[in-house]
């Protein structure tokens, strides 16, 4: 999902001919928290594929179509919408949770408040949460641990691999779950990761046999699944110029 109108490049795809690439920046990125479906109980959720009967027409074959301003709003609320987010020790009323579509008199104001939702922060940050912690199955990456507190949420963080503050974008392949202690601990460049994503601890920390004593057997980051979800090797790279005390 693109945050903001950018006009992305447009390039041959090389692995199929006639086919092509839109390559858009990636720190304008969002995922969603909740996959869209095509329909919903009142019908397709884009509504432009409805010919003037009310039936699916051709155009929902389309591989490629623009989207008007209410279609474009109902797809963001619902991928945003987050019924019940996991959260990690802070509770949130599920009230301030829910991006929530209000009507509004004119197409303009419904733009302006999607691009509103798309760019805050604290939507970015739940979202990211969201998508961090199922990609991870709410495991630290580091202990292995997968711990949930009495109130069903789990004990793990989502953590930027390079800070927002560092450009570092809001997508899975940009983030790791964390307890909280490997949280800061990776934060402050006390523990990093490798090319081949082996956990290394900095000769700085005043008590590095502690610190190798919590992470996981395998001395490996654990990996989501999907590998579209592992860590992207520039961000570790970063991380490990930038944070990691040598």
């Amino acid at each position: 999902m693109n945050e903001r109108p950018l006009k992305p490049d447009i390039i041959p795809d090389p692995s199929a001919d006639g086919m092509y690439l839109a390559l858009i920046e990636p720190s304008s990125y969002l995922d969603f928290a909740t996959p869209v479906p095509f329909t919903d109980l009142d019908g397709p959720i884009e509504r432009g594929v409805l010919n003037d009967m009310g039936r699916i027409s051709g155009r929902a074959q389309a591989a490629v179509r623009t989207l008007s301003p209410g279609d474009s709003t109902r797809i963001v609320d619902a991928g945003l919408a987050d019924e019940q987010p996991l959260l990690p020790r802070t509770d949130i009323a599920a009230a301030n949770l829910v991006v929530r579509e209000e009507r509004a008199p004119f197409i303009f104001d419904e733009a302006r408040k999607r691009v509103s939702a798309i760019v805050s922060r604290v939507v970015r940050d739940r979202v990211f949460r969201r998508i961090v912690l199922v990609a991870y199955d709410e495991r630290c990456a580091i202990t292995g641990l997968k711990l949930i507190n009495g109130g069903g949420r789990a004990e793990v963080e989502a953590a930027h691999i390079r800070p927002v503050d560092a450009d570092g974008p809001d997508i899975i392949s940009n983030g790791l779950a964390l307890s909280g202690t490997a949280h800061w601990m990776f934060d402050r460049g006390l523990i990093s990761l490798d090319e081949d994503m082996g956990i290394m601890v900095s000769r700085q920390a005043n008590d590095a046999e502690s610190i190798r004593g919590i992470i996981n057997a395998s001395r490996r980051v654990l990996m989501p699944q999907r590998a579209a979800d592992r860590p992207h090797a520039p961000f570790i790279r970063w991380h490990r110029e930038h944070c990691f005390k040598h």
